[in-house]
């Protein structure tokens, strides 16, 4: 592997017309968890210019469709939009389609009799931890989605005016020795107010490039290498400026290509789909290894055939070309966790309304809170591979 290279990732914000569309398809996984822990939601979300569509199947509680919709408005206006071409109020129409689940996936995935709960569908799921940042993260993404989450803060607050909700970040960072070394490059393009000229977006964005990464790694950034709205003018934004699509954002879901990606998006889903679960658990499992200092970076493969329970295969990476270290660590997790679908919403307690928050700014890398939001995010396992 290289030690010293160049690695870019980049961040969208939660005005970003992609992550308002996979925030209302989390919205719409969490009203029926809440409704019922055991509800069956896919759905998939479009917005575009003044319309939002929602289709997709579900089984659980009951909901009118004005409940739902009413739902959909809250969402839009506390990302912040008011805007002729995007709105919370009654100009943007919309549409919901979503209908009962397909009773020939339930028989295949439902348990009944000696059958445990199998997967919802096959797939192969990646998870990543690396010691580049508290977090666990790589400095890449992390940084990349510090900025964005400062200024979308600041910008409901009224903190930072004249900045409206969607927003882009890229950050490049050099590597020495395989570690983060120096940014080489900051690329911030955020919509704005028409009154505000172009240096005035520049001055306004700048101080959270500061704010957001590590000193030393700024130490050398020059002032031709940041660029904030290369284009020029970004008025028109959001879902009026672009499409949007639940699930198009899934390599700023992630680790920003640092690790695989099985291809599999998150929201929308609920837990029983191991495109979400088993990604939460195997992050999980990646960071616990780190955490335990037995590695500095580790990967984590499942896979699973859609009906099964087990996962049909688990594979370590340590990075280190300890082979028997990794097959001792593969063993490890097959005797001190159940990655059934069932198992992995158990453990990690998966079952409850805590998926709109994930949807913008990263599932990884997050702090666990109160609720068992990101709980796949404790190191509370470290003390199973440090044996």
């Amino acid at each position: 592997m290289k030690k010293n290279y160049l690695f870019t990732s980049e961040s969208v914000s939660e005005g970003h017309p992609d992550k308002v569309s996979d925030r209302i398809s989390d919205m719409i996984v969490d009203t029926y968890l809440g409704g019922e822990p055991q509800s069956r939601v896919a759905c998939e979300t479009l917005t575009t210019t003044n319309k939002v569509v929602l289709a997709g199947e579900v089984r659980g509680p009951k909901f009118e469709k004005d409940e739902l919709i009413s739902k959909v408005r809250d969402c839009i206006k506390d990302i912040g939009y008011d805007q002729e071409g995007f709105t919370w109020k009654e100009a943007t129409k919309i549409e919901c389609h979503l209908h009962s689940q397909s009773a020939d996936i339930a028989m295949g995935v439902d348990a009944s009799g000696n059958k445990d709960e199998g997967a919802g569908d096959q797939g192969i799921m990646f998870g990543y931890a690396c010691d580049e940042t508290d977090e666990l993260m790589p400095a890449p993404i992390h940084y990349s989605h510090k900025i964005l989450r400062l200024m979308a803060s600041d910008r409901k607050s009224g903190k930072l005016k004249g900045i409206e909700p969607d927003s882009k970040s890229q950050i490049t960072v050099g590597y020495v020795d395989g570690k983060p070394s120096n940014v080489k490059s900051v690329v911030i393009s955020t919509q704005h107010s028409a009154d505000l000229s172009q240096s005035q977006v520049r001055d306004l964005v700048k101080p959270y490039i500061e704010k957001s990464i590590p000193k030393n790694l700024l130490s050398s950034l020059n002032e031709d290498e940041i660029y904030i709205n290369p284009t020029g003018n970004f008025v028109i934004g959001g879902p009026d400026g672009d499409t949007g699509l639940t699930g198009r954002k899934i390599i700023v879901d992630t680790y920003g290509g640092a690790a695989p990606h099985g291809g599999g998006a998150f929201s929308g889903k609920d837990p029983t789909k191991v495109d979400r679960s088993a990604a939460y658990a195997s992050r999980y499992l990646a960071k616990n290894i780190v955490a335990s200092k037995i590695s500095n970076k580790c990967l984590i493969q499942l896979a699973y055939a859609i009906g099964v329970s087990k996962p049909l295969s688990i594979y370590v990476d340590l990075f280190d070309n300890n082979e028997e270290k990794n097959k001792h660590v593969e063993k490890l997790i097959s005797e001190n966790f159940d990655l059934s679908p069932r198992g992995i919403r158990e453990m990690l307690g998966l079952n409850k309304p805590i998926y709109e928050k994930t949807a913008a700014y990263g599932h990884f890398g997050r702090n666990a809170e109160q609720d068992g939001s990101f709980s796949w995010e404790k190191a509370d396992k470290v003390n199973i591979f440090k044996k």
